[in-house]
């Protein structure tokens, strides 16, 4: 699922606007013989409405095309840059782009519906490839072939508010490791009243599934057997991750009475100083501040609790099918320059983020290794306008962590999985037991459909 968006407060945004599929398909289909260019579209473009990222966006694709005269890019631009109710029809009527966005979670069906290009021949070409992260670069390789190229990856972790750690006699520089700690410490924020609420959890829309499955990889268990098969939830590790929250809510009242909550609801709650903690992705704190009313410096960011796992997600792009080979060439290219060059970029250009009041040292998106992710950590720092002490405690924490990215079929599982949440936050005698045996049942009925 996605986070919130990757370009610091910009959320994804691209599909082909109705002007565009009006006068054509989406996909170019050849190279535009008429020029003598080798011509791509590619999706993704921020919306008028933001506009210093829809600026960034222009001058890259300018100062690319002024680098390589031979290829012409047509952007185009919609919200959000992939809508799941239309993406696949777009793919199998032949309008999708050239270059088209896709979430992790896309990538093996785009390859088993036969709409992605083999890149594997390709890649070679791709400066970057070898310096992004082995694990995000498996996620778009299926049968030993490449179909992808990443561009951002998030991880899992826990925002709290320092100020109401300190408020609570609670060190702010030493945040919760374990879950019998956040229970304790959501206790003692909650303490404080005024409906000040202590730990916050999503119920509703999808986001309490995607919230248990974090919890659960958390606790080192997971969603689905290796085989994609069954469900894995009915274990000592799904029962810790509801008899917790069961706790927090009823026996604590650490939870607030109010439930059923989204992350719009969460976010408010943390910006406005009423909330200790949740779990999030590092790319929610600008939006804490910029839109919900909250301090950097109050803001920080902690691993995910219990030390032995957390939910990595984020997004990447493919190449239609029917592109030519000059039409990849040049798509990787792009992806190459716009994307993928440490410190520079619609992405890397911290310096120009900077200038632009964007926020700069967060710790994620860490999508490069070696002398690459050097580099761009580098230009980062120099650059950094935000307190990046309130994230260290994160990013040394995650280096122990497994990774695990979201289960298969993860939106039809996460709809299953909010009736489980959302049942013991709103019931104080839910049964647990029957609760994850019952999900489990509509889990295997998904997983064997699919």
């Amino acid at each position: 699922m996605r986070s919130t968006g990757f370009r610091r407060t910009f959320v994804a945004i691209g599909v082909c606007s109705s002007l565009a599929l009006t006068a054509s398909a989406c996909g170019s289909g050849d190279e535009d013989a008429g020029s003598g260019k080798t011509r791509i579209t590619v999706n993704c473009e921020p919306p008028k409405s933001a506009k210093v990222d829809r600026r960034f966006f222009e001058q890259d694709i300018a100062a690319f095309e002024k680098q390589h005269p031979d290829i012409d890019v047509v952007a185009h631009d919609a919200f959000p840059c992939q809508d799941p109710k239309t993406f696949d029809a777009k793919l199998a009527g032949g309008q999708m782009e050239d270059v088209f966005y896709t979430y992790f979670t896309d990538a093996k069906h785009v390859v088993d519906i036969h709409q992605a290009a083999d890149l594997t021949p390709y890649v070679k070409e791709l400066k970057s490839y070898d310096t992004i992260q082995q694990q995000l670069r498996d996620i778009y390789t299926v049968d030993g072939k490449i179909y992808g190229i990443p561009r951002t990856g998030y991880s899992m972790g826990l925002i709290y508010n320092r100020k109401l750690f300190e408020k609570a006699g609670l060190d702010p520089d030493k945040p919760p490791a374990t879950w019998d700690e956040v229970r304790a410490d959501a206790k003692r924020i909650a303490a404080l009243g005024d409906g000040t609420v202590g730990y916050a959890d999503y119920s509703a829309q999808n986001q309490g599934g995607w919230h248990f499955t974090a919890e659960l990889y958390a606790q080192g268990g997971d969603v689905v057997d290796a085989d994609g098969e069954k469900a894995t939830i009915d274990t000592p590790e799904g029962h810790a991750v509801l008899r917790n929250l069961h706790d927090m809510r009823w026996t604590d009242d650490s939870m607030g009475s109010k439930q059923l909550l989204v992350i719009n609801d969460v976010q408010q709650m943390m910006g406005a100083g009423k909330l200790g903690m949740y779990l999030s992705a590092p790319d929610n704190i600008p939006i804490l501040v910029k839109e919900k009313g909250g301090n950097y410096k109050d803001l920080a960011l902690a691993p995910m609790p219990g030390g032995k796992g957390t939910l990595i997600g984020g997004d990447g792009y493919m190449v239609n099918k029917k592109a030519t080979p000059a039409q990849i060439r040049a798509g990787l290219k792009w992806l190459d320059s716009m994307f993928l060059t440490p410190g520079d970029g619609f992405l890397g250009d911290y310096a120009r983020a900077k200038k632009n009041d964007a926020p700069v040292g967060l710790p994620e998106p860490r999508l490069f290794t070696g002398a690459a992710d050097a580099k761009d950590q580098q230009v980062k720092k120099a650059n950094a306008n935000v307190p990046v002490e309130n994230y260290q405690a994160f990013l040394d924490g995650n280096q122990s962590l497994r990774m695990k990215i979201e289960p298969p079929n993860a939106q039809q599982l996460y709809s299953v999985l909010d009736g489980v949440v959302s049942a013991v936050l709103t019931k104080k005698d839910a049964d647990i037991d029957q609760l994850l045996r019952d999900a489990s049942g509509k889990i295997d009925g998904i997983l064997a459909r699919s």
